[in-house]
C-alpha cells in the first residue's frame, strides 16, 4: 500500500491504495517479482497477436468531445466507450487453479475429474427407492396445495406493468462475471458505471440493457422493456408478432461476440424446447440479435410469459410491524415445494439437473406454480461451468458438480429461507442448518426439522434419493404438522410400512408393556417389489412362524427380503439366539440398508433392549420423517424406558395424523393415566374412530379410564352419567355387559355412600354388606346409572342381579360360588 503502480499502462503517477488497486489506472498491481520490462513484453506479445486492441491509456477520446479515455476504457468527459484503436490493455484470464468457491451470483468452476469421496460417520441408512421420478411429466400432481393446504391465488396483471420505467442495476449488485470482484461502484463520490472493464482480472463488464423498446429480435419478437436483471444479463418482456401477440421474455443466452462459440452455445441449449411440464415454463425458440454497439452477435432464449409473483416477492411482502420480514406459514412453503418437486423429478429423469433452485427461480400465476429461468440446467455428467447461488447451492457442487443430489439440496434449502428468519443463510450458516434451539419452528415440528436436515446432508448418498421419494416424505410431515395444528387426522397409507398389527394391552392394566409383544405389534415394512424373493414371499403372507421358516428353506435365493422373513419368524417364535444371528449375517452384507436397521430396533426390543432399540429407530425416523412408524416405535420405547413425557409426544404425532394407528391411542392413555392426565386419557381413546374393530375396545377403556383409581369421595357424578350412557350404547355379550356393569355400579355405590356420610367415612365396597337400609339421595337426585336411580337401595339391588347374572354364565363352579356370595352381600337388607 502507497508504493507507486508500474504497470505499463499506468501514467507512472499512480499509487497502490487501501483497496490494493492503482488510484490512476484503477487495475491490480503486478505480481511480486514481475517487472516493468517483462510485462512490457507481454503486453507486446498480445498486441502483436490482436491487432484490434492497442493500449492507449490517456489517450483522447476520438469522438466529438475533449475529453479523455480513462483506465475503465471509457471517456470521462461523454462517458461513451473508446473507438477501435484506442481500447485499454486488457489482462489475460487468470491461470491459477481453481480455488473451489462458489460464486453467488454467476456461475463455478469445477472439474468433474477431481470427485471428492464419500465421509462422514455414524451409522447411515440407505434409501429404498428409485433415483429419478418416472412418467413423461404431462399430467399434473393437482391444484397448488396437494389437496390439503388453501394457498391464496396470485392474480395475473397487466405483463406491461411489469416493465422497469429505468432500468439500472443496484452499484451494490454489479460484481465481475468472470472472478467476482465488485465493478462499478462509486469512487470518490463519483457514480461508477456501468460499463466498463473489471479493475482486478480485465474483464469486460455492462450493466446497461442491449435492446431497448421497438427492437425486433429475430425478425419476430418486438421487445417492450426489461423485466428484471439475471445471472446472464437483462430480460425482456416482448410480443410474438408472428403469433397472435402473445407474450414472451427473452433472456440473454452468452455474452459473447465468438459467433463460433455462439452457435456451439445454442446447440447446446437446444435440448431445452423438449422439456414438456406444467409446473416448468416453456421454452419456444432461440433467436440472434446483433449488439450495434459493440458489434457482436448475441444469443437470446424465447420463453413463454408468466405472470404472478415470485416466491421471493411473496415472501417480502409479509412484514413484521417492525420492518422484518415475517416467514411464510409451513404449510404454504411445503405446498410450493411439493409442487416444484415433481417438476425437477420430471428434468432428473430425462438425464437433467435444474441447478439454481431458488425463491427467485418460482413463480406463482394464479393457482399454479411454475419453476422458469432455465439457463442454469445442464446434462447430467457434463463437464463445464454451473450456474448456482450460495445459500443454496450443495457443498459438493465445486469439486463433484450437479447431481439429482444437489437439486433436493436445494429445495430444502429454498423451504428454510421461507419458513423462518434464516439470518445467515449464505455466510455464516451457508452449509448448515440452525438448530431447534435457536429456531422455534423446529422445536414444534421436529419432522419438518428432520426433513431439512437429511435434504441438506454434507454427505450427497445420505440425502433423499430422488424427487419423488423427497415429495412423499414432505407429504407425509405436511399431513403431521397441519394435523397438529388444527386436531383434524389427516390419514394417508405409506408406501414403506404395512398397518399396525395388532394392539397391546387394550384393558389398560397396571402391568407394565411386554416389549416383545409390542415390538411384533409394530408395522412392518412393505416387501420391495424389485426383491429376488418377493414373489415367493407372497405364498407366505398367512403362514405361522415355523411354516414359514420350513418354506423359505427351499426358496431358490436368498435375498434380503427372505432373510428378513426369516428373522421375524425366528423373533415370532421367541428364538432370540437365532433371529440375532440372522441379524448379523444381514447387517455384515447390507447393514446400511434401512429394513435392517429397522429389524435391528425389533430384535433390541423383543430382548427388552429398549434404549438400543431406540437408537435403531431414531435412525430410521432420521431417514423417513414422513413415517409413522419409526415414530410409534420410538414411543414404545419411550414408555418402556419410563419417559412418559417423550412417549406422550410420539403417540401423540402418530395418533393425531392417523388414527387407525389405534395402538397410538391406547399408549397415549396409559401414559396420560401414569402421569395422572385422567381427562386426557379419555380424549385419546374417544379418538379412536368408530369404524375401527377396536371401538368396542376403546370404549370399554375409556370407562376405566374415567374410574379406575377414583376415590369416592371425587365429584364422580359426571363421569358415572357419561360412563352409564356409553356402556348402554355399547352392543356387548351378556357377560361382558355384566362385568362392566359391576365395575360401574360398584364405583357409583361407594360413591353414593361417601356422600352420605359427609364423603369421609363412606367407603364400604360393594359386597361388604351394610346396615343401613335408607335410601341415599345424590345431589338433587335426579342422575340414574344404568336405569336404576343413584340411591343406595337401587344401586344394591342392581349389583346384585349383576352378580347372579354371571353366575349363570359360567362354566366354573368356583367362579360361580364366588358371584353367588358377592350377590348375597350386595344386596340390601331388609328387617322383618
Amino acid at each position: 500500500m502507497g508504493e507507486t503502480c508500474i504497470r505499463p499502462e499506468c501514467s507512472g503517477a499512480g499509487t497502490i491504495d487501501g483497496d490494493g488497486y492503482c488510484d490512476e489506472c484503477g487495475l491490480a498491481p503486478l505480481a511480486s517479482g514481475t517487472s516493468a520490462t517483462s510485462a512490457s513484453a507481454s503486453i507486446s506479445a498480445s498486441a502483436s497477436a490482436s491487432s484490434s486492441v492497442k493500449v492507449v491509456a490517456g489517450a483522447t477520446c476520438t469522438r466529438d468531445c475533449t475529453g479523455t479515455i480513462d483506465a475503465d476504457g471509457y471517456c470521462d468527459e461523454c462517458g461513451l466507450a473508446a473507438e477501435a484503436g484506442t481500447l485499454p490493455f486488457v489482462p489475460s484470464a487468470r491461470t491459477e487453479p481453481y480455488s473451489g468457491s462458489v460464486s453467488s451470483r454467476t456461475m463455478s468452476g469445477r472439474s468433474r475429474s477431481h470427485r471428492s469421496t464419500r465421509t462422514g460417520s455414524g451409522r447411515s441408512v440407505s434409501v429404498r427407492s428409485s433415483t429419478g421420478s418416472s412418467g413423461s411429466g404431462t399430467g399434473r400432481r393437482g391444484n397448488l396445495g396437494a389437496g390439503l393446504v388453501t394457498v391464496p391465488s396470485i392474480p395475473s396483471a397487466d405483463p406491461s406493468a411489469a416493465v422497469l420505467t429505468d432500468p439500472q442495476v443496484p452499484e451494490r449488485k454489479r460484481y465481475c462475471s468472470k472472478c467476482d470482484a465488485p465493478v462499478g461502484r462509486e469512487k470518490n463520490g463519483v457514480p461508477g458505471r456501468p460499463d466498463g472493464f473489471c479493475t482486478k482480472c480485465g474483464t469486460p463488464y455492462s450493466f446497461t440493457p442491449k435492446l431497448t423498446r421497438g427492437d425486433l429480435v429475430g425478425g419476430q419478437y418486438e421487445v417492450l422493456g426489461c423485466l428484471a436483471h439475471g445471472g446472464l444479463g437483462w430480460i425482456y418482456l416482448a410480443v410474438d408478432r408472428r403469433v397472435n401477440d402473445r407474450w414472451v421474455v427473452l433472456k440473454g443466452l452468452l455474452d459473447t461476440g465468438d459467433q463460433d462459440a455462439l452457435a456451439v452455445a445454442i446447440a447446446e441449449r437446444r435440448f431445452l424446447a423438449e422439456v414438456d411440464h406444467p409446473n416448468i415454463v416453456r421454452i419456444i425458440n432461440f433467436v440472434e440479435h446483433p449488439d450495434l454497439r459493440s458489434g457482436s452477435i448475441d444469443g437470446y432464449i424465447v420463453m413463454e410469459y408468466i405472470g404472478g409473483k415470485s416466491l421471493k416477492d411473496i415472501a417480502n411482502e409479509r412484514r413484521t410491524p417492525d420492518g422484518r420480514r415475517e416467514p411464510l406459514p409451513v404449510e404454504q412453503a411445503i405446498a410450493y415445494a411439493l409442487e416444484a418437486l415433481p417438476a425437477l423429478g420430471y428434468l432428473h429423469a430425462r438425464g437433467l439437473v435444474y441447478c439454481d433452485f431458488k425463491i427467485d427461480n418460482v413463480i406463482q400465476s394464479e393457482d399454479s406454480l411454475k419453476i422458469i429461468d432455465l439457463g442454469a440446467v445442464s446434462r447430467s455428467g457434463d463437464d463445464g461451468p454451473v450456474y448456482g447461488t450460495v445459500g443454496y447451492q450443495a457443498p459438493e457442487i465445486a469439486t463433484d458438480g450437479p447431481s439429482v443430489a444437489s437439486d433436493i439440496y436445494t429445495v430444502a434449502r429454498t423451504l428454510a429461507v421461507l419458513t423462518f428468519d434464516f439470518q445467515g443463510y449464505n455466510t455464516t450458516f451457508k452449509f448448515e442448518l440452525p438448530g431447534p434451539e435457536r429456531v422455534p419452528l423446529f422445536a414444534r415440528y421436529e419432522s419438518y426439522y428432520r426433513l431439512l436436515v437429511r435434504a441438506t446432508d454434507p454427505d450427497p448418498a445420505r440425502r433423499f434419493g430422488s424427487a419423488e421419494e423427497m415429495a412423499d416424505q414432505l407429504t407425509g410431515v405436511l399431513r403431521e404438522l397441519l394435523a397438529l395444528q388444527d386436531g383434524r387426522p389427516r390419514p394417508a397409507l405409506s408406501t414403506l410400512f404395512g398397518p399396525e398389527l395388532r394392539v397391546v394391552d387394550t384393558e389398560l392394566t397396571p402391568d407394565p408393556l411386554d416389549p416383545a409383544a409390542a415390538a411384533l405389534a409394530l408395522p412392518v415394512p412393505r416387501v420391495d417389489p424389485a426383491d429376488p424373493g418377493a414373489g415367493f414371499l407372497a405364498t407366505l403372507v398367512a403362514s405361522a412362524p415355523a411354516e414359514a421358516l420350513a418354506a423359505l428353506a427351499t426358496a431358490p435365493t436368498r435375498s434380503v427380503e427372505l432373510r428378513l422373513r426369516a428373522l421375524r419368524a425366528h423373533l415370532e417364535l421367541g428364538a432370540r439366539v437365532d433371529a440375532e444371528t440372522e441379524l448379523l449375517a444381514l447387517e455384515q452384507d447390507h447393514g446400511d440398508d434401512w429394513r435392517v436397521v429397522w429389524y435391528r430396533g425389533l430384535t433390541e426390543l423383543s430382548a427388552g433392549r429398549a434404549e438400543q432399540a431406540a437408537g435403531a429407530f431414531d435412525a430410521v425416523y432420521d431417514a423417513f420423517p414422513g413415517e409413522a412408524a419409526p415414530k410409534l416405535a420410538l414411543a414404545v420405547c419411550a414408555e418402556l424406558l419410563g419417559n412418559g413425557q417423550d412417549a406422550a409426544v410420539f403417540y401423540r404425532l402418530v395418533g393425531s395424523t392417523d388414527r387407525a394407528y389405534v395402538s397410538a391411542a391406547f399408549g397415549l392413555a396409559r401414559v396420560l393415566l401414569a402421569a395422572g392426565d385422567r381427562a386426557g386419557a379419555v380424549t385419546a381413546l374417544e379418538a379412536v374412530p368408530e369404524a375401527s374393530t377396536h371401538y368396542t375396545a376403546a370404549r370399554i377403556a375409556t370407562l376405566r379410564a374415567r374410574l379406575r383409581g377414583r376415590a369416592p369421595e371425587e365429584p364422580l357424578g359426571p363421569e358415572l352419567a357419561r360412563c352409564s350412557a356409553q356402556l348402554t350404547a355399547l352392543s356387548l355379550d351378556a357377560r361382558r355387559t355384566e362385568e362392566l356393569s359391576v365395575e360401574v355400579l360398584n364405583a357409583s355405590l361407594g360413591w353414593v355412600l361417601a356422600g352420605s356420610a359427609g364423603g369421609v367415612s363412606g367407603t364400604a365396597a360393594i359386597g361388604s354388606g351394610s346396615s343401613s337400609g335408607s335410601d341415599s339421595p345424590v345431589g338433587s337426585g335426579t342422575l340414574d346409572v344404568l336405569g336404576h336411580r343413584a340411591a343406595e337401595r337401587e344401586l344394591r339391588f342392581a349389583l346384585e342381579h349383576s352378580y347372579r347374572v354371571l353366575a349363570r354364565l359360567t362354566d366354573r363352579a368356583e367362579i360361580r360360588i364366588e358371584m353367588v356370595e358377592r350377590a348375597n352381600r350386595a344386596r340390601p337388607r331388609t328387617w322383618v
